[in-house]
């Protein structure tokens, strides 16, 4: 019920400025086994989403144990201020502030790729591109209007919209880079992936745990069924 609880909750967040994107979206490939990519995705995540971003299901504690982390190197990459390795990775912004400056509280990240997909919030976050009519001078191809800023700018660069005419209005049909960031197009790409890679192990982290011992649990079955048959032939054999 929680869980489900706290997917409708967000899924409302996004209500008032999701629309379907005129633009398929992109395909990423979600690996929450690739573990230097979700340690990377952590770092990207506490440096540039939390100022904002909570993810308020998962702890300090729980990243370190399934990422084979010590403390001092949590602190030292992923934990900033006063907070505890048992902590849940809060905001420092409150809901108040959040309303102030952006009009809406920024949500909870925690069940964000259960809620939209991986392919979403990638596509959402290389989705960026100048618009001054909007309050922060960007807009987003994903979901149109929406009040967040694109904190990756300075990695991803500057893109500008593609604007095609649909039933006489102008539409932003694609974006395209026009001013390189701090990171080459792949190596921005690959930060993405990272990012959503982290937030798919936050929506689940027992993925980690639950999907290796599915296979012995299948193999086990299938070993319980062989026997049970050779069982059952064998007490039939001599009943006509």
């Amino acid at each position: 019920m929680k869980t489900a609880f706290g997917i409708t909750l967000l899924l409302f967040s996004f209500a008032a400025s999701a629309v379907d994107p005129v633009k398929p979206l992109l395909d990423t490939d979600v690996d929450i086994f690739d573990t230097d990519s979700v340690r990377r995705g952590a770092g990207f995540f506490a440096n540039y989403c939390m100022g904002c971003h909570s993810a308020k299901q998962i702890r300090y504690s729980r990243i370190a144990k399934d990422l084979e982390l010590s403390e001092d190197t949590m602190r030292r990459e992923f934990m900033f201020g006063n907070v505890k390795i048992h902590d849940y990775l809060e905001t420092a912004m409150s809901k108040e502030d959040g309303e102030n400056a952006f009009g809406v509280a920024p949500p909870d990240l925690s069940l964000v790729v259960r809620a939209k997909g991986g392919d979403w919030v990638y596509s959402y976050l290389k989705g960026f591109y100048t618009d001054p009519k909007r309050p922060f001078g960007v807009n987003n191809l994903v979901s149109p209007d929406v009040a967040m800023p694109n904190v990756l700018w300075e990695l991803q660069g500057t893109q500008e919209p593609v604007i095609k005419k649909i039933n006489g209005a102008d539409a932003v049909i694609d974006v395209r880079l026009v001013k390189k960031g701090e990171m080459p197009p792949k190596e921005f790409d690959q930060a993405l992936t990272d990012i959503v890679n982290f937030l798919a192990y936050v929506s689940e982290p027992s993925k980690l745990q639950r999907l290796p011992l599915g296979k012995y649990v299948i193999l086990f079955l299938v070993v319980l069924a062989v026997i049970m048959y050779r069982l059952k032939k064998e007490y039939w054999k001599n009943i006509h």
